[in-house]
């Protein structure tokens, strides 16, 4: 695979990781509600530039329209307050590796979807040992008053199921170009945000360039370009090596919370990340196998 590819995937990964940061911005000001509205509609904006632009062509059948909304909601609108809702409470930088674990969740969602992928033992012992990593990261938060930063960890995992849900419902969306189903289902998700976040939380009120800046970063960085990067690289470069950006996410969600921000680590927390990365191992599958051949061959 071209070098260029490969440095796309970590541009991938690392602009990924830095909606962590862009979250524990917005917080400082607006409602979680509020900060997935705007990321939302702002990248579903600048994906109809880029759909008009490249002349895409909407599709005819209008049933499909009702599948994109509910894919908007899935894979938008719900993850997107849920991240900055678990980052009141919770490090950025760790909120960024609970996202890690959409590899695991999937798996667990896929067996129980009918026509789903069935899980490998690689990948079961990855899932295994991936969540064993998150119970470690938890510790901290289940000493006396700490209820609300397992509130928080528990609404991070939430939004990696829906991840995980969405893996397999899009499945159905193959033969629609992929750019017209990231904009449809974004503008799906614009709709239905705006208003709740308007009824439950008011307009808000932003008074920090910083607030505009991390706004138009995390739609246009971290939401717009990213999914439409993701679609260009897909024929490219496949879906196994795309899924590499899976290990580059965390760590890029962690440097900036640590050099930015100024968070914190407790050893039982690197204890956690590491044990996380092992399980991502697992699931990859790629070490795991050039290890067993040769563990065979000293055997015999």
């Amino acid at each position: 695979m071209p070098l260029r590819y490969w440095l796309l995937i970590i541009l991938l990964g690392a602009v990924w990781g830095s909606s962590f940061l862009f979250n524990a911005i917005l917080i400082r000001e607006i409602s979680p509600l509020w900060v997935a509205a705007g990321r939302v509609t702002l990248g579903a904006a600048i994906c109809w530039v880029y759909f008009f632009a490249t002349r895409k062509t909407l599709p005819k059948d209008g049933k499909i329209y009702g599948q994109l909304l509910i894919l908007g909601i899935l894979n938008y609108a719900i993850p997107f307050s849920l991240f900055p809702f678990a980052e009141h409470t919770v490090a950025s930088s760790i909120v960024g590796v609970i996202n890690g674990l959409t590899p695991m969740s999937t798996v667990i969602v896929s067996q129980l979807w009918p026509g789903g992928e069935k899980a490998t033992w690689n990948k079961i012992a990855g899932v295994i040992i991936g969540f064993l990593g998150a119970i470690i990261l938890a510790l901290p938060s289940l000493g006396a008053g700490a209820s609300a930063q397992v509130i928080g960890l528990l609404a991070a995992l939430l939004a990696t199921i829906c991840y995980a849900v969405t893996l397999n419902y899009a499945r159905r969306f193959k033969s629609i170009e992929p750019a017209v189903v990231a904009t449809c289902s974004l503008t799906g998700a614009a709709l239905v945000s705006l208003p709740i976040a308007l009824l439950f939380s008011g307009l808000p009120i932003i008074t920090r360039l910083e607030t505009w800046g991390a706004l138009f970063a995390i739609a246009t960085f971290s939401t717009s370009f990213s999914f439409l990067l993701v679609y260009w690289l897909l024929p490219r470069v496949g879906p196994t090596n795309l899924s590499l950006n899976t290990y580059i996410t965390p760590i890029s969600a962690i440097l900036l919370g640590v050099l930015i921000l100024h968070e914190r680590f407790e050893p039982v927390h690197v204890a956690g990340i590491v044990v996380i990365f092992i399980g991502l191992i697992f699931m990859d599958g790629r070490l795991v196998q050039r290890w067993r051949p040769t563990q065979s061959k000293s055997a015999g």
